[in-house]
Parts: C-alpha cells; structure tokens; sequence
C-alpha cells in the first residue's frame, strides 16, 4: 500500500422520487458526473410491501448506456422491447445494454414483501453506444472474501475475480457485505473509485459513511480501508476516468443535444400506440411515460 492515499471526498445525495419511490441520487452530481463509465446512482429504501408496491415505472426509452438492477430486498418484473420479462431477485443481476434504443418498464412484483436496492447507469463508449440492444439476467454471481468483507462482483473484476456480465469499457461493481471488523479492498490505481453505503455505516480511511452520501476515491489509490462496527452493506463503483463527453438528460446519455432532441422525437412518434421503429413495443399494463421538451441550451460536460 502507498504510503499516503488521497482522501475520501464524501458528497449528499439528492433526494428525488421514481415510479412513486422515493429514491436517494448519488450520481450524477453537479461537481461530478460520472466515476469511471458509472453515470447514474439510485438507492432506493428499504420500505415495506405497501410503499414497494408503489414501484410502477411504465414503458420509457433508453439510448447510449447500460441500465444495472442490483436488489438486497424485495422483487422486480423487467419487461423490454426486446421481449423479455424477468423477474429479479436478491442476489441477482439485470444487465440491459440500450444501444442505439431500447424501451422497458419495471415494477415491484405481486409477491414483493419490500424493496430495497440501486438502479445504475453505465455509460456506452463511442464503439458500442449506437449498437444493438441487449438484456442479460444472472441468477449467480462469483463472490471473494477480504476479511470482515464478502464481496459481491456483480460486473468487471475484484481481487482477481471477474463477473460473467458484460462490460464495454474498463469498470467494477461490487456489492460488499461487511461484517464488524476490518478489511482492505484493493483497488487499481489508475482508476477512480466510489462506495455508496447501502444499509448501516461503515468507516472508509477512518471517514464515517452512512446511507445517502456518495464517498469519492480519487485516483492514485491502491486499496482503501473499511471497517464497521455492525453489519453493513455498500457498494463498490470504479473504473478508468470516461474520456468522453457525456450529455446525460432524461433517460437518455448522449454526446450531443441533437442526438437526445432526435432520441425524444423517435420516441414520441409512438404515443398512440407504443410501437416505434427505434424503441420497439413493450408488453406492459402500466401507462408509456412520455417525454419532457428538450432544452434548449444542452449540452455535454
């Protein structure tokens, strides 16, 4: 380990509510949009079966980025214009790769008992944002112990072990159990890192960290030092700094305001009937959620 380490940053979420939840927004933030290709951080409950089942987010269109579903309570019917319909559960892993365009729509299932979990976003680099949509579910994932934390990869790879799922540019996603104790998480130094605490409190380099704050690891670390007093869960975020532009509004992550302005109006091209040629059909109950007007002085940061 370096003898110095640069300091953890620790930033407030914002409050904000989707589909009738409140949600807990890590990313983006004014002062920082992305950590890696990571864009879109939110932390949702936990809350009981009356306000999970709140959870209706009809069918929306997505361009340009990966949408992760990672739940610690609770189930999720995903439903997109690719056809399929996969209920998620704890433990489990939603992939779905937007490309070019791809629409879905989520919703607590009928047995959810609570929900409690993060919706994520990753940014597609030039080579494969305006490819073909896709949708992977894993049921397992491989996990590695690092003393008083059992750590989850849900995507890229930690202290040598890698998740099957598919990543498009150099990141990790972690979820980490934490028990009372002490660990040390490695961590690849050209990289910049973050811990979103999911549940409990936990110490990051002797910062306290407690859900509704993004703890910001610059680059420059080789492993960072997490201890708790009781049980805890966080997540690990990282990966190589994104060296491209990102113009993230809406649902949609972009380069340009003219290619989020054509992204709105291939999506509103199918308001009386669902059906559009880019987004496709969803097969939902739940109502389409039309687009807001573009702004018109957007542009990527």
């Amino acid at each position: 380990m370096a003898e110095e380490q640069p300091a953890v940053g620790v930033t407030p979420s914002h409050e904000a509510e989707v589909g009738g939840l409140g949600v807990r927004r890590a990313l983006p933030q004014r002062t920082r949009r992305t950590v890696g290709a990571w864009c879109f951080v939110d932390h949702f409950g936990p809350v009981g079966a009356d306000l999970a089942a709140a959870m209706q987010v009809g069918p929306h269109p997505h361009i340009g980025l990966q949408t992760v579903t990672w739940l610690l309570e609770g189930e999720v019917l995903h439903t997109d214009s690719l056809g399929s319909e996969q209920v998620i559960r704890p433990g489990q892993l939603n992939l779905m790769t937007a490309g070019a365009g791809v629409a879905h729509a989520e919703s607590a299932h009928e047995n959810a008992s609570g929900a409690h979990g993060v919706q994520l976003w990753v940014a597609l680099p030039d080579e494969t944002r305006a490819g073909p949509a896709a949708f992977e579910h894993l049921a397992e994932l491989p996990q590695v112990g690092l003393d008083a934390v059992t750590a989850t990869v849900l995507v890229g790879e930690l202290a040598g072990i890698r998740s099957p799922a598919r990543v498009d540019t150099p990141i990790v996603g972690a979820d980490l159990a934490v028990a009372p104790g002490d660990a040390a998480i490695p961590l690849d130094p050209s990289w910049e890192h973050a811990v979103v605490v999911l549940d409990g409190a936990v110490e990051l380099d002797g910062v306290d960290v407690a859900p509704g704050a993004l703890a910001y690891l610059d680059l420059g670390r080789d492993e960072v030092a997490v201890r708790a007093a009781a049980p805890a869960r966080a997540l690990l975020l990282g990966g190589a700094p994104f060296g491209e532009a990102t113009l993230i509004w809406w649902n949609f992550v972009a380069r340009t305001r003219d290619e989020v302005a054509k992204a709105r109006d291939d999506w509103e091209a199918g308001a009386d009937g669902f059906a559009t040629e880019r987004f496709g059909t969803v097969e939902s109950p739940l109502a389409r959620i039309p687009a807001p007007e573009v702004p018109a002085g957007l542009k990527a940061r």
